[in-house]
């Protein structure tokens, strides 16, 4: 081999210890490399542009110190779509289009289709330029395509649409984006357990304490107001109010709420001040109640210092119910400025409820989540009508089209339809149709991430829970859905720390975050913390047969074997066919599904 071949080779290595490096700092999998060619698999699809971006950036100043004969420059082809993974490879129309888009790229270019381009264009500061539709081999349709406008060609004449085939390179770098649409036959029906618990009435807040990290903002929570009404009907009145204003207080990223699932556990209950902030770890408490008779409103709100009692601030409202929107305002806002929260135009803006056009339609919202938070199949049929009513007085209601789609992914998880798959599509529709009439709507964002976890579309789950937490900083419900998707799309590390906060926000832990936590340290091999953390979830949900899977499999790589021998025992008790490979199915890495199989074998199941 000649001096500049041995350079050839010296120099393609290198370059390819680049790409295997930014993939990996980027969240990607690299997957195969076949000849000259790089395959690599991202969850997200940002994450997969900013690698593409990374990697011709570097090559650019690596090119640069290199003569004009020895210097390489790459293609990258991006695509966003199903592939089917055997034996550790990929194969399928999502990895096609991504290699016929590489071969069209120009060189040290990236060009991208459009289902990508979708994902991308109002997250990314980058420039991008259409260049048709392309006819692309094996392919029916034609491909809408993109390119990145690269730094180096600002300033530069632009260049026609469409796209003209470059000479061949010695090197082509291939990126794929894919979404699996397999549906996990084994955690599938796990997670939605997870998600939809019982009614916290059955729970203590005692029970449910934890331990509380610090936080240098100010931290609150607010207890359920008292109905001061004649009528015990207008129950579902103070607890829509106090709910409300949870969610507004919680769209200040300086201030920490807690969640409404914790704080209705001290609803009825004569509880002391400095107990109730010792429990949360927080701050301030505040109190209300409220009286409506006919078309006046009465509410009282004091905020109160939960270190010694004291009251801070305290008003009352006396005003129409036609001015319930603008009176929520005024109190949130008074309490943003008494605990001096720093705040932003845009923060200030999402906490002003929009106003329905019919405000009945707001009072059947209300009742339609009292009657989902029952839980039970005549509840939410009675709940559906509801919802149905706000809509038909205002067909444009965004937080209507939320309920509805929660009640058609409720039906799923409990097994009340026998068509889950169109009830997932209607539940989907209508999140879509929510989020299409209220951007900032962050229930909905949650909506559909958890559709999406459902369905094992992580990086979508991962997206929408972002969007969630974005609109909704103190969405104990979108860390859940962010710490889930994370962790099984084997991002362990960041779905702790969401898993966390989650849990931070709400102590009540009404969605057995201790089994995905468990699960976490358990793929982090710390079977120790792992055993300890489904211990506890064990006590608070001893009916949940996750907790015992995972146990079993954590005291057998403990060596603990009569302990995994008791829990797998408790296993076959409950699901007497139960099979170690349908437990895992929906974890993303095969690394982590190895890892669980072999825990549950030592156990004893098979």
């Amino acid at each position: 081999m000649n001096d500049d071949e041995e350079a050839t080779v010296r120099t393609i290595q290198s370059y390819r210890q680049v790409f295997s490096s930014l993939i990996m700092q980027h969240n990607g999998r690299l997957v195969d490399s076949p000849g000259d060619n790089l395959l690599a698999e991202f969850a997200s699809v940002v994450d997969g542009l900013r690698c593409a971006l990374a990697v011709q950036h570097e090559l650019a100043n690596r090119n640069a110190a290199l003569s004009e004969t020895r210097r390489m420059r790459f293609r990258i082809g991006l695509n966003l779509g199903d592939v089917i993974e055997e034996k550790g490879r990929l194969y399928g129309d999502g990895v096609n289009v991504a290699a016929r888009l590489e071969s069209l790229a120009e060189p040290g270019g990236i060009l991208f289709s459009g289902a990508v381009y979708d994902q991308v264009k109002h997250k990314l500061p980058y420039r991008f330029e259409f260049t048709g539709d392309q006819q692309v081999k094996n392919i029916p349709d034609p491909v809408r395509t993109y390119r990145v406008v690269m730094d180096s060609e600002i300033g530069r004449r632009p260049q026609k649409k469409g796209i003209k085939k470059p000479t061949r390179l010695k090197t082509v770098l291939v990126f794929l984006l894919g979404t699996i649409t397999l549906l996990a036959v084994g955690l599938g029906w796990y997670y939605w357990q997870d998600r939809n618990p019982p009614s916290p009435s059955n729970a203590s807040p005692e029970s449910s304490a934890s331990p509380h990290q610090e936080f240098h903002k100010a931290s609150i929570a607010v207890l359920p107001f008292t109905n001061l009404s004649d009528d015990v009907e207008q129950e579902y009145f103070s607890d829509g109010i106090t709910n409300d204003i949870i969610t507004d207080l919680s769209k200040f990223r300086e201030l920490l709420v807690i969640a409404s699932n914790t704080v209705f556990l001290y609803k009825g209950k004569t509880v002391s001040i400095k107990k109730v902030g010792r429990e949360l770890g927080v701050a301030y408490i505040m109190e209300g109640s409220v009286q409506k008779a006919g078309d006046n409103l009465r509410i009282n709100v004091q905020l109160i210092d939960a270190s010694d009692g004291t009251h801070v601030w305290a008003e009352r409202y006396n005003r129409k119910y036609a001015d319930i929107f603008e009176l929520q305002g005024d109190i949130v806002q008074a309490i943003v400025a008494k605990l001096a929260v720093k705040t932003f135009r845009y923060e200030q803006a999402r906490a002003l409820r929009k106003k329905p056009t019919d405000l009945l339609a707001y009072d059947y919202l209300l009742r339609g989540y009292a009657y989902y938070h029952q839980r039970n199949r005549s509840a939410y049929a009675t709940a559906k009508a509801m919802f149905s009513k706000a809509v038909d007085l205002d067909p444009f209601y965004a937080a209507a089209y939320v309920g509805l789609g929660e009640l058609e992914y409720g039906k799923v998880g409990y097994g009340w339809t026998e068509f889950p798959d169109k009830a997932l599509i209607k539940a989907l529709e209508f999140g879509q149709k929510a989020i299409a009439l209220d951007e900032s709507n962050s229930t909905a964002h949650s909506l559909l991430s958890s559709i999406y976890t459902f369905q094992n579309k992580y990086a979508l789950a991962i997206h929408e829970a972002e969007r969630a937490i974005e609109f909704n900083p103190n969405d104990s419900g979108s860390y859940n859905e962010l710490g889930w998707a994370l962790l099984w799309s084997g991002r362990v590390d960041e779905a702790i720390a969401a898993l966390d906060m989650s849990l931070r926000l709400d102590s009540s832990s009404p969605r057995n975050i201790w089994f995905h936590l468990g699960m976490a340290y358990y793929l982090k091999a710390d079977y120790g913390k792992a055993s300890g953390i489904l211990e506890q979830g064990l006590t608070r949900r001893p009916d949940f047969l996750g907790y015992h899977i995972a146990l079993a499999a954590a005291y057998a790589r403990l060596g603990r074997d009569e302990d995994a021998a008791r829990e797998a025992a408790a296993v076959r008790r409950s699901d007497p066919f139960f099979k170690v490979e349908s437990f895992g199915t929906g974890f993303r890495q095969a690394a982590h599904r190895k890892a669980i199989a072999a825990g549950l074998r030592d156990a004893g199941l098979e």
